[in-house]
């Protein structure tokens, strides 16, 4: 059995859903770079480039064309923060990141950013329904998945409320794409999302916070 056969074979079966091995490996590998992005930690980005990776195969199997694309730019996006966030700790006095609230003028390109690509790639897998059988919840979530990214990569604050938003509707979509695990972890994720957002909001008021380990 070649390893992308096994990825897709069903790990279990819980209240009559099928989990599947890329569902479940490539979920809890993302919980960890919540995790590691919450404490600040560069390795973040390699564990979202390998959670991109391995549910590249798990979206592929539920024929979401459009949750293939959203991970494949997670790996490349991932790849662009690892960077990032590379340059910024060797930048910091105490080996940690510093964060921070978005400016108006960058709220306002993430917001415009994110209206002007949801409408753009909705339009396109309504355009090509083979993308997606949920063209516009599965435009909301691709795109607003860059913007989060986009925003933890510059260390902002409003990362967080990006990941929200996009929790909202990735919990109903991914239960009835039949992706149980994604479903119950995308729920673990918008607790996880609170806590996250609660310290990096204290790192903004208060200065001496900074100076902990990240």
């Amino acid at each position: 059995m070649s390893a992308a056969s096994w990825l897709n074979s069903e790990a279990f079966t819980a209240f009559g859903q099928h989990i599947m091995w890329s569902d479940m490996i490539g979920n809890i590998v993302g919980l960890a770079a919540l995790a590691l992005g919450w404490r600040r930690s560069v390795w973040t980005w390699p564990a979202q480039l390998l959670s991109g990776a391995v549910l590249v195969t798990a979206y592929a199997s539920a024929q979401l064309s459009g949750g293939v694309g959203k991970q494949l730019l997670v790996i490349v996006v991932a790849l662009w923060g690892w960077q990032q966030w590379s340059r910024g700790r060797q930048q910091a006095q105490d080996g940690t990141l510093a964060v921070r609230f978005a400016t108006w003028k960058e709220r306002a390109l993430l917001a415009g950013g994110a209206a002007a690509g949801t409408l753009a790639v909705g339009g396109l897998f309504t355009l090509y329904p083979s993308l997606s059988w949920s063209p516009w919840a599965d435009a909301y979530i691709f795109v607003g998945t860059l913007v989060a990214m986009i925003a933890q990569a510059r260390g902002l604050v409003e990362f967080w409320f990006a990941w929200l938003l996009v929790d909202l509707v990735g919990v109903p979509l991914a239960f009835n794409s039949g992706l149980a695990f994604s479903g119950l972890v995308y729920i673990v994720y918008f607790a996880l999302v609170l806590w996250g957002l609660r310290d990096w909001w204290l790192r903004t008021r208060t200065p001496a916070l900074e100076g902990a380990a990240a």
